[in-house]
C-alpha cells in the first residue's frame, strides 16, 4: 500500500477496474448465487440541462442516487441507475446566438465534458441506456405520441396569448419578461393572440387530484414528501361553488348585447352575495374592450395591464390596481346596479375573466376596496368578534364558523345551508347553477423557437393542417441552424419547410413550431428502460423496471415536471403502452446548494450574473459583505469594476455562482466531493458551501487510508475478520476491550442500517465517523481476539462508508485482501449485525442522589435488582455524596441509572 492517500491514484485505478469489468451494465434477468431472480429496484435522478459543466447541486443530487444505488446492490437488488441529458430548450439558442455556432454543436460538446465529470465522480451509471432528448432516436416517440393524442382528441389546437418581443421576434416565456420588457432586447413585450398545441391534461385533473391527495382513499403516492404533495393539489385546484351570471345591457359596435347580455363569475363563497359591491373583469374581457373605446385614460390602462407576465404567481405580487369603466352590471338577487372595474389581477384565462368583488370577506378585494374607496358591507358574523373597516382581520373570510347577516332572506344560515340556498334562488332565475371548476388549465405545448421537438404537422392550402404520416417519423430537426436573433430559423429554412401534403400531393409547408421541453422530460425515465428499441416507444424493459421505486430531484420541479410526468404516463396507460398509473413510487427533492450570488444591471435593463470566484467582497465597518468588485475583466468589463451582492442563494447555473466540481476533484478528489456533501447537511434540506469543512472532509478519508495501513501489518486481515462473526466456532476469545469494540460497532451499524433506509445519509457519514473513532481508540495487544475484533471492525466501517466513498473504500478493501476473502466490494454483502456483539458482561448505570447525577457504577449485565442496590450503595461516589443520610429509597431504572433517595 501508498504511505500517502494519494486520491489521484486511487480513483484512477477505481475507475480503471470498473470500466474493465463494465460494472454498472444492469439486465433484466439478474439472478443471485442461488439461482433465484434478484428483487428490481430503480432509482433515477431527474435528468440535467447540459449546460456545460455540473455544479454542486448536480454532485449532491447524484450522490444521493449513487449511495442509493450502490447499498441495495450490496443488499442484493438489482438495481438500476441510468442518466441522460435534458438537451433541447431555449439557452442552447441562446449560446448559438452569442457565440455563432449551433445549439446542436453547444449542447454535444457540453454532454461530452458533464459526461466526463459523472464519470469522475465515480458514479454507477449504467451509461448503455443513456438518451439525450435532442437525438431524433428519441424525440421521434414525441412525435409519435403526439399524433397518437391527436386521434385521440387528447391533443388539439386552438389560439393563445402569449408574450411577444417584436425586436426578436419571438415568443417569450413569463419568466424573460422584465418589468414589461424583453430581457434581452429590452423591448416592450406585447401580447398576441396566436394558433398553437394543446394537450388536455383536464380531462385527468380529478385522476390527478385523487393520487396525490393527502387523505384521499384513492391516494397513492404515500412515498412523496407532504409539501409537494401539497403544491400539486394546489396547483390541480378544485373549487366546487357556484357560476352564475349578472345580467347587462352593455352593447358592442353592433348593437348586440356583448357575451348575450351576461357576464358570468365563479365563487366558492356564494354565501357572500349580498356583499358584492363591484365587479371587476380581466383587461382582455369584451367588457373591458369596450369600454375602453371612449375612454383613452382606460385603453391606456389596459395596455399597462397587458405587459408582463400572465401566470396567477407573477400577478399575486404585482400590487392590485384598477380602474373603473363607468358601466355596471346587474345584481342578480337584488337587482342593483354594481359598478365594473378593470382590475390587474384578474386573469382572462382564469374562469371567464370576472369576479365578482366581496371586500368584507376577501382580503384581496378588502385592500382594493381600501385603495380606491369602495363600499363595504359585512355579511357574515362570526360569535364573539367585531368587525372593523379598517383593518382585515382573518376571521373576515371564516365560512366554517360564520353565519350570514344583512342578507334579506339569505340571513342566519351557515356556510352549507347559505350556499345551497343562493344556488337555488340563481337556478330558478335561470342564472347560475352549482359547479366544479379546476384551476388546472390544458398543456400548450406550441413554442416558437427553433431547438426543440418539431411539431408532426403539416400546412397545405388545399386540405388545412395534416398530421405527418406515422411512417415518415421522425420530422427530423436541422443541426446546422445558427439563430439570429430575428425568429425562428426553422422559418427561413427551405429545405426543412417545403414538403408534400400527405393528402393530395400538392407542395406544402412544415409547422415551424417546437415543443415544449417539458415534454422531453415526461418520459425519458421510461425510455431508459429500452433506450436502443427503434420499433417501440417502450418495451419489455419499461414493463419490468416501472415504476420507479425512488426518483430525486429539485424542488423546483414539484409542480410542473412532476404532473406533466404523472399526466404523460397516464396517457400512455390509456394508449396500452404501460401497465401503471404513477411513474413514482417515491420521492425525495433534495435541498439545494448555497452559494454567494453576484449581479449587475445591464444598459438594457437585464440582470448579468458573475462567478463568485471573478470578484473580491467589499466589506463594510462592520465586517459584513455589501458588494464586490470584479478581480479581472470580464466581457467588456474592466477589473475593479463595482457590482451587487445578492447574499446567499441557490446554486444556479443561470446565476453563476456553482462551484465547479472538477475544480474540488482535482484538489481533494471525488470522494471527498461525495463526502461533504453528504455529511454536511440532510439530504432534503439546504447546504451552505463552506471550504473549510471541505477539508475536514478530506481529512477524514486521510485517517481512513492511515488506519488501513496501520491494519496492513496484522498477517491475514480479511481472514481475521470473519473469524470474529464465528468466534465460539474458531476458538477465539475476546479481551473485554476486544468486547467492547465490537459492540460498539455494532451498535452503530445498528443505526446506520436505519439511517440507510430513511435516506438520512448525513447520520450516516456521522456514523461511519464514529466507527472510526472507535477504531482509533481501541488499544489491542495483538492477540488473535484483538485482531480479529479490529478487522471486523474496519470491514464493516469499508462496506458502510462505500456507497458514499467507492474509491477508497474499493482500494482499501482490494489491498487488505477483502476481495479475495468475500468477493468484491461492489457486490460484498451488506454487513450484518452480530447479536452476540451487542451482548455485554457488565453495563454502565449512571448514579442519581435525590435524584442528581453523582457518579455511575459498572454492574454485570444479568445482575438482579438487589445486586444493584448493593453495588450502588457500596460504591464511592455514594459513599463521598450521601453525606451519612438514611437510605430512604433505591429506585433501579433497569439498562439506565438508579437513584438513592437519601434524608
Amino acid at each position: 500500500m501508498q504511505e500517502k492517500y494519494s486520491h489521484t491514484d486511487v480513483e484512477r485505478a477505481a475507475h480503471a477496474h470498473w470500466q474493465a469489468r463494465d460494472a454498472y451494465r444492469v439486465t433484466e434477468d439478474a439472478r443471485n448465487a442461488q439461482g433465484a431472480p434478484k428483487p428490481k429496484y430503480y432509482a433515477c435522478s431527474m435528468l440535467p440541462y447540459p449546460s456545460g459543466k455540473l455544479h454542486m447541486g448536480h454532485v449532491r443530487n447524484y450522490t444521493i442516487n449513487d449511495m442509493l444505488a450502490r447499498q441495495l446492490r450490496m443488499k442484493g437488488f438489482n438495481v438500476l441507475m441510468p442518466m441522460g441529458w435534458d438537451a433541447f430548450g431555449l439557452p442552447a439558442e441562446n449560446a448559438a446566438l452569442k457565440n455563432g455556432v449551433p445549439p446542436a454543436k453547444w449542447t454535444y460538446d457540453n454532454i461530452a465534458h458533464m459526461k466526463g465529470q459523472m464519470q469522475a465522480m465515480g458514479l454507477a451509471i449504467d451509461w448503455s441506456r443513456e438518451v439525450a432528448t435532442c437525438d431524433a432516436s428519441y424525440y421521434k416517440w414525441n412525435q409519435w405520441l403526439f399524433l397518437k393524442m391527436l386521434e385521440k382528441g387528447i391533443a388539439y389546437r386552438k389560439t393563445q396569448v402569449v408574450n411577444w418581443d417584436p425586436v426578436d421576434q419571438t415568443v417569450l416565456a413569463n419568466e424573460q419578461v422584465i418589468d414589461g420588457k424583453g430581457w434581452r432586447t429590452g423591448a416592450v413585450v406585447e401580447k398576441r393572440e396566436i394558433p398553437g398545441y394543446y394537450l388536455k391534461i383536464t380531462d385527468y385533473a380529478q385522476e390527478l387530484l385523487d393520487h396525490v391527495q393527502i387523505g384521499n382513499p384513492k391516494a397513492t403516492l404515500d412515498g412523496w414528501p407532504e409539501r409537494v404533495r401539497l403544491m400539486q393539489e394546489h396547483w390541480i385546484g378544485k373549487s366546487e361553488g357556484v357560476r352564475f351570471a349578472f345580467p347587462h345591457d352593455i352593447r358592442g359596435d353592433d348593437g348586440a348585447l356583448i357575451q348575450d347580455g351576461r357576464m358570468y363569475v365563479f365563487t366558492t363563497r356564494a354565501d357572500t352575495i349580498m356583499g358584492v359591491t363591484f365587479c371587476a373583469v380581466a383587461p382582455e374581457h369584451p367588457l373591458a374592450a369596450q369600454a375602453a373605446k371612449g375612454n383613452p385614460e382606460l385603453a391606456a390602462f389596459i395596455e399597462k395591464c397587458k405587459q408582463g407576465g400572465t401566470t396567477e404567481a407573477e400577478l399575486a405580487l404585482k400590487e392590485k390596481e384598477g380602474m373603473p369603466t363607468g358601466l355596471t352590471v346587474t345584481h342578480p338577487l337584488t337587482g342593483e346596479a354594481v359598478p365594473l372595474w378593470v382590475g390587474n389581477y384578474v386573469l382572462m384565462s382564469y374562469g371567464d375573466g370576472a369576479v365578482m368583488g366581496v371586500p368584507a370577506h376577501d382580503e384581496r378585494d378588502f385592500a382594493f376596496a381600501l385603495k380606491y374607496g369602495l363600499p363595504i358591507v359585512q355579511v357574515v358574523h362570526v360569535d364573539g368578534q367585531e368587525y372593523s373597516y379598517t383593518q382585515w382581520q382573518d376571521w373576515y373570510a371564516d365560512k366554517q364558523n360564520g353565519v350570514t347577516i344583512n342578507s334579506e332572506n339569505f340571513s342566519g344560515l351557515a356556510y352549507p345551508e347559505a350556499v345551497n340556498a343562493v344556488a337555488k334562488a340563481l337556478a330558478d332565475q335561470g342564472l347560475g347553477e352549482k359547479k366544479t371548476t379546476w384551476r388546472l388549465r390544458d398543456w400548450g405545448i406550441s413554442r416558437q423557437r427553433y431547438w426543440g421537438t418539431p411539431i408532426p404537422m403539416i400546412h397545405c392550402e388545399a386540405c388545412g393542417t395534416v398530421p405527418v404520416p406515422e411512417q415518415d417519423l421522425p420530422v427530423v430537426l436541422p443541426q446546422d441552424l445558427v439563430p439570429d436573433g430575428s425568429g425562428n430559423p426553422l422559418n427561413k429554412c427551405e429545405a426543412f419547410l417545403a414538403c408534400t401534403c400527405p393528402q393530395c400531393g400538392k407542395p406544402a409547408r412544415r409547422e415551424t413550431d417546437t415543443m415544449d421541453t417539458f415534454v422531453d422530460s415526461s418520459w425519458y425515465f421510461m425510455r431508459y428502460c429500452d433506450p436502443a428499441n427503434d420499433q417501440a416507444m417502450v418495451a419489455g424493459g419499461t414493463q419490468y423496471w416501472m415504476p420507479m421505486d425512488q426518483y430525486i430531484g429539485g424542488i423546483e420541479h414539484a409542480i410542473l415536471h412532476l404532473l406533466y410526468a404523472r399526466f404523460w404516463t397516464k396517457v400512455m396507460r390509456d394508449l396500452g403502452l404501460v401497465q401503471i398509473d404513477e411513474p413514482f413510487t417515491r420521492l425525495l427533492t433534495q435541498g439545494m446548494v448555497l452559494n454567494h450570488i453576484y449581479s449587475r444591471r445591464n444598459e438594457k435593463g437585464g440582470i448579468e450574473y458573475f462567478w463568485p470566484a471573478d470578484v473580491d467582497p467589499v466589506i463594510d465597518a462592520d465586517g459584513k459583505q455589501v458588494a464586490a468588485r470584479l478581480n479581472k475583466d470580464v466581457g467588456n468589463l474592466p477589473a475593479g469594476t463595482l457590482i451587487d451582492y445578492e447574499g446567499v442563494g441557490t446554486m444556479s447555473k443561470s446565476k453563476n455562482n456553482g462551484v465547479d466540481p472538477q475544480a474540488l476533484i482535482d484538489q481533494y478528489g471525488a470522494d471527498t466531493a461525495r463526502l461533504y456533501t453528504m455529511f454536511t447537511s440532510p439530504p432534503e434540506l439546504t447546504l451552505e458551501w463552506n471550504d473549510a469543512a471541505v477539508e475536514g472532509s478530506y481529512r477524514f478519508l486521510r485517517r481512513v487510508w492511515n488506519f488501513g495501513l496501520k491494519l496492513n501489518t496484522i498477517e491475514n486481515v480479511a481472514a481475521s475478520a470473519l473469524l470474529a462473526g464465528a468466534a465460539a466456532q474458531n476458538g477465539i476469545q475476546f479481551s473485554k476491550t476486544a468486547k467492547t469494540l465490537r459492540h460498539e460497532i455494532h451498535s452503530v451499524l445498528g443505526q446506520v442500517d436505519y439511517d440507510y433506509q430513511r435516506l438520512q445519509y448525513n447520520t450516516v457519514v456521522s456514523g461511519a465517523m464514529k466507527m472510526l473513532n472507535a477504531l482509533e481508540a481501541f488499544k489491542g495487544d495483538g492477540s488473535p481476539g484483538d485482531n480479529a475484533a479490529l478487522a471486523e471492525g474496519f470491514s464493516k466501517l469499508l462496506r458502510v462508508l462505500y456507497p458514499v466513498t467507492p474509491h477508497i473504500t474499493h482500494t482499501l478493501w482490494q489491498q487488505l485482501g477483502f476481495a479475495a476473502v468475500q468477493g468484491e466490494l461492489l457486490d460484498a454483502p451488506w454487513p450484518q449485525i452480530d447479536p452476540e456483539a451487542l451482548k455485554q458482561d457488565e453495563i454502565e448505570l449512571m448514579l442519581q442522589i435525590n435524584g442528581k447525577l453523582r457518579g455511575a457504577i459498572l454492574v454485570p449485565a444479568s445482575a438482579s435488582k438487589d445486586d444493584i442496590e448493593q453495588t450502588a450503595l457500596a460504591s464511592e461516589a455514594f459513599l463521598r455524596h450521601s453525606s451519612g443520610g438514611a437510605i430512604k429509597k433505591v429506585v433501579v431504572v433497569p439498562g439506565r441509572l438508579v437513584n438513592v433517595v437519601v434524608g
